[in-house]
């Protein structure tokens, strides 16, 4: 079985702002969610987990997995999408005619609208794309093959990609799945 999960509250998460692969901890109420998470968690069979090496993602694997015998691997692939310059932005739907805008409300779009310039160095939809996929090659479904249980903790445009690509999803349902924070979502 394939689990995944978006990491807890962050206080960016709780003024808006683009944290992108800016390292960022949990706040006390991220943390309160993981626990919470934890006990949901506990009667789940997981042989391993992979998380994102960011602070809020780690921080969240390792409350949901307290006292459970189960390896956390960090992997660079599952960090959050790289949000160029406009990581640290704050309520950018209040900013008319904000270029990075168009990744929450066109994500199909995204690749083509936004030229180097306007997305000031942000990784492309094809680049998160590609190195969440390589992973889901590479790592995952040689291990769900074997039969194992395995817990993906990241974040919500990284995780995204991830349930699109297992899923067979259009770049358009891109954000269908709703990726909430700290709850599980079976994937297969």
């Amino acid at each position: 079985m394939l689990w995944i999960i978006r990491h807890g509250l962050t206080e960016w998460n709780v003024r808006h702002k683009l944290q992108g692969q800016t390292d960022i901890p949990l706040n006390d109420e991220g943390k309160a969610q993981a626990k919470a998470e934890r006990e949901e968690l506990a009667d789940i069979h997981l042989d391993i987990c992979f998380c994102s090496p960011l602070a809020r993602a780690r921080e969240t694997a390792m409350i949901l997995l307290e006292g459970r015998d189960i390896p956390i691997i960090f992997d660079e692939r599952l960090k959050e999408m790289n949000f160029g310059l406009y990581e640290g932005l704050e309520h950018s739907f209040d900013i008319p005619d904000c270029p990075i805008n168009i990744f929450f409300q066109h994500p199909e779009r995204y690749d083509d609208q936004l030229d180097d310039e306007k997305r000031k160095g942000a990784e492309t939809m094809e680049e998160l794309f590609t190195r969440t996929g390589d992973f889901l090659r590479e790592v995952i479904y040689p291990r769900l093959e074997k039969g194992e249980d395995i817990l993906i903790v990241g974040h919500g445009a990284m995780n995204s990609s991830i349930v699109c690509q297992v899923k067979h999803l259009p770049l358009a349902e891109f954000w269908s799945a709703g990726i909430p924070q700290c709850k599980r979502m079976r994937l297969l």
